[in-house]
């Protein structure tokens, strides 16, 4: 609209990540202002403080797992809540400065998950050589093309260049990366597993779910009240009870000592169904805390399957009959 400020989104920086590609995925990408931050934190952050509209943040990767940092910056701190998901699908290039060949590499940076996902290829092509952990698989392609002597933004970790040192010879990162900052591409494709893909999230500050869609995902942390033997086995308990179907759960330290953690969910349905609002509500009762994290349609649009005697027409019938009976009827 005319006069109307775009939107301004966050996303794990630099220019280049696959992160970025995700935030370009959503809607109104074309609209908005694309802000790049160092880290996680300061990307949830810009949300918290009302700097940006949404941030956009790897959560999860079918290859390494979930990402812890953004886990445990969504269990703690002030609210957010998911309000979209996207997937990527991963694949890797080693790149380097013009003219640099395969035989003159002798230092790789890269993000920990990339060097965790290419480990084979770089042992099988480029025996040898030393790794250098760096806050993105963009930032290891900034340090290239900063120049020699430069570590470039990110670089983290023993080993690490700092200003004036020695710099890395290549990077493993996103074909994206190699364009953004003019290099060139080494090798292509070198991902150990074909399809890997990593799943995002739009993070937004709390306010009302979008509506059900019937292909929906529901995230959720919850805090258990004392540990005691079967303390998980109740928190499963009330999704199975219903028919709720969790595609993941995992546990978290909370930091309030050693033994004392959250549990990550991602259940299949929609805080606005009654299956998944009685599930909640049975946490509510028994646990701790439950932090609603959102209620949004899951990428690729999958319908959720509805076990007979879960579906909403089900719960409501359901309490028709206990009201006849309370009625004496």
């Amino acid at each position: 609209m005319p006069g109307v400020p775009p939107a301004r989104y966050a996303y794990l920086g630099p220019e280049g990540t696959f992160t970025e590609q995700a935030a370009r995925s959503l809607p109104a990408a074309d609209r908005a202002e694309l802000m790049p931050c160092t880290t996680v934190t300061v990307a949830l952050d810009a949300v918290r403080s009302g700097e940006a509209a949404g941030a956009v943040v790897p959560i999860e990767n079918s290859v390494e797992g979930s990402v812890p940092v953004t886990l445990d910056e969504l269990a703690t701190g002030d609210p957010l809540m998911i309000t979209r998901e996207m997937t990527v699908p991963i694949q890797f290039s080693l790149v380097a400065r013009p003219g640099t060949t395969a035989d003159d590499v002798r230092r790789v940076a890269t993000h920990p998950h990339a060097a965790a996902q290419t480990r084979r290829w770089v042992a099988t092509h480029l025996p040898g050589v030393e790794i250098v952990h760096v806050s993105s698989t963009a930032a290891a392609a900034a340090g290239l093309a900063a120049g020699p002597g430069a570590a470039g933004p990110g670089a983290a970790g023993p080993g690490a260049a700092g200003p004036g040192a020695e710099s890395w010879d290549a990077a493993i990162s996103a074909p994206l990366s190699a364009a953004r900052y003019r290099l060139a591409e080494l090798a292509t494709h070198i991902a150990d597993t074909a399809d890997a893909r990593t799943r995002f999230v739009l993070v937004t500050r709390p306010g009302a779910p979008a509506p059900p869609t019937g292909a929906d995902k529901t995230s959720l942390v919850v805090f258990i009240r004392d540990d005691h033997p079967g303390a998980l086995l109740e928190i499963l308990e009330e999704f199975s009870l219903r028919g709720v179907n969790l595609s993941r759960i995992e546990s978290r330290p909370t930091g309030q000592g050693l033994g004392r953690y959250c549990f990550s969910i991602d259940c299949e349905g929609h805080i606005g169904e009654a299956r998944v609002g009685e599930a909640l509500t049975g946490l509510h009762r028994t646990c701790d805390d439950v932090r609603f994290l959102g209620s949004y349609e899951r990428a690729g649009g999958e319908r959720t399957s509805v076990r007979a005697g879960t579906a909403d027409a089900d719960f409501g019938e359901a309490s028709r009959w206990l009201a006849r009976l309370r009625d004496g009827h």
